[in-house]
């Protein structure tokens, strides 16, 4: 009981993460203009392409306000000064505008559309994004939480 205390927020971010990692896959999986052959039009396709870049920008948003601040005071890769979370958010973000620039673009000219620039799009950030979603849940695991904290201070984190 008390180890699953200690990996509470582990196991709450992995499945967060986990639902990114589906959402890109099917991104990227259909990103060849194979959403057709799932019924999907391109405006289908691009809307799923916009509720991710929303959930992902909304989930690092709440991480950013109300987590990292109170891990980064103890734990400096998600400190403000040298936190690779941060770090990784960052280049994360840097994707997720040219996504939407892509998005944006193919809604209002949807006879543009390139699966080539739209897969580019994507696998330029695929790898720091599983890089970050996999470190952060490791990072979040209650043995190495147990180094920096109490399992009160743990239980008191809002999530």
């Amino acid at each position: 009981m008390e180890e699953r205390k200690w990996n509470k927020l582990s196991m709450i971010m992995k499945s967060f993460h986990d639902g990114f990692k589906a959402e890109f896959n099917t991104l990227y999986e259909l990103s060849d203009g194979s959403f057709n052959k799932r019924g999907w039009s391109l405006g289908i396709y691009l809307e799923s392409a916009k509720r991710f870049n929303y959930h992902l920008t909304m989930h690092h948003t709440i991480e950013e306000t109300y987590l990292f601040p109170i891990l980064g005071k103890r734990m400096k890769q998600f400190s403000e000064s040298e936190g690779l979370h941060l770090k990784s958010h960052k280049g994360i973000h840097d994707g997720l505008e040219r996504l939407e620039g892509l998005i944006q673009q193919y809604k209002s000219e949807p006879n543009t559309y390139d699966p080539t620039k739209m897969r580019a799009c994507l696998d330029s950030f695929r790898d720091v994004l599983y890089s970050h979603l996999d470190q952060e849940v490791e990072d979040l695991r209650g043995d190495n939480l147990k180094n920096f904290f109490t399992l009160q201070e743990v239980e008191d984190i809002p999530v």
